[in-house]
């Protein structure tokens, strides 16, 4: 995978103020062309620089997507609402609000669409995206560790491997719902996952109205 800032690259440095023109022309340009549309000359020319300065920074429409729709996620907060479960419900309802975006649902389905085929994509999705955000997990559990909620976890690499499933499940269980079923995720339905969560398939059952 080629990086955006590759090692020993001359030249004048990066302007922060240029990239994050550049990010935000990409979410316009995917609200209102589409992914198949966006060209990286439309975005070059949305964001006021030049085509040069677009293409010194990303290989191509497929990172440059990445990237934008990676810092819709980075938005995400882990909210203290006074107990693990409700602090993974304000999680949820944000991550479903961010996918209800259409740059985001736009950009994202594009995105994982096309890694299919693509290793490097892939590589690239995970580290903006899901490595990025597994920190809520890690952070979400130290707090509820902290109230006597949950045991600590004296393996780190279990405790690594903890936090990569519980992440997978929240992240796949919230894209199913938003993106391919198509059916809200609301409150009731983050409760409901939640639920399924933390007191397992027999436990969420029983406790069900």
């Amino acid at each position: 995978m080629q990086s955006r800032t590759p090692a020993g690259r001359t030249g004048r440095p990066r302007s922060a103020a240029a990239d994050a023109a550049i990010l935000e022309a990409t979410r316009q340009a995917l609200v209102e062309l589409g992914w198949s549309k966006l060209t990286l000359g439309d975005v070059a020319t949305r964001a006021g620089v030049a085509k040069t300065t677009l293409y010194r920074r990303w290989a191509g429409k497929n990172e440059l997507v990445v990237d934008a729709v990676a810092e819709l996620f980075d938005e995400l907060e882990l909210p203290d609402r006074g107990s693990l479960a409700n602090d993974i419900e304000g999680v949820v309802l944000q991550f479903a609000a961010i996918l209800d975006r259409p740059e985001a649902r736009s950009g994202l389905m594009a995105a994982v669409a096309e890694s299919t085929r693509d290793d490097a994509l892939r590589e690239r999705i995970r580290s903006s995206i899901v490595d990025r955000q597994k920190r809520l997990v890690v952070a979400g559990r130290e707090r509820a560790q902290q109230r006597g909620e949950l045991p600590e976890q004296s393996d780190p690499c279990e405790a690594d491997r903890t936090a990569d499933l519980i992440f997978d499940v929240v992240a796949g269980s919230v894209v199913h719902r938003a993106l391919v079923s198509g059916k809200p995720a609301d409150e009731e339905w983050a409760r409901g996952l939640t639920r399924i969560l933390l007191l397992g398939l027999a436990g969420g059952t029983q406790n069900t109205p």
